[in-house]
């Protein structure tokens, strides 16, 4: 079964670090973009299994790319939850183009970790308590 992958679209490097060595420490491969044309361009590119998305990054409204997926693909689209510290109003905008789950930050790495797994599985040779 192929590696799992997952595209974490967020500007603040600090917690994209945090939360990549936190995810690839449980067997995923996570990269990341911290806009919205780098995160178009690395979906289109590294056609990734989850995304993690924040509302407020630059070049345009996070929940742009929600809409994108939804228009360019609506039955096999790939699950994005959206992890968000600034935008608590964002949420039913988010669900209704599509979103998962929707969490404000600072979000608890182990309920995000449930969730992803919830959406896309564990990897291959992971335990549950891996």
């Amino acid at each position: 079964m192929p590696e799992k992958k997952i595209l974490i679209v967020d500007d603040n490097a600090d917690l994209v670090r945090i939360m990549g060595a936190y995810l690839e420490g449980h067997g995923y491969r996570v990269f990341s973009a911290s806009d919205v044309p780098e995160a178009i361009k690395e979906v289109q590119k590294d056609k990734p299994d989850l995304i993690i998305l924040d509302v407020a990054i630059p070049g345009g409204d996070g929940l742009d790319i929600l809409r994108q997926l939804t228009a360019s693909n609506p039955k096999n689209m790939i699950p994005v939850i959206v992890v968000t510290g600034m935008e608590p109003g964002k949420k039913a905008e988010a669900f209704a183009n599509g979103a998962v789950d929707f969490y404000l930050k600072p979000v608890n790495m182990d309920t995000l970790l449930e969730c992803i797994r919830e959406h896309i599985g564990q990897p291959v040779g992971v335990g549950p308590d891996w």
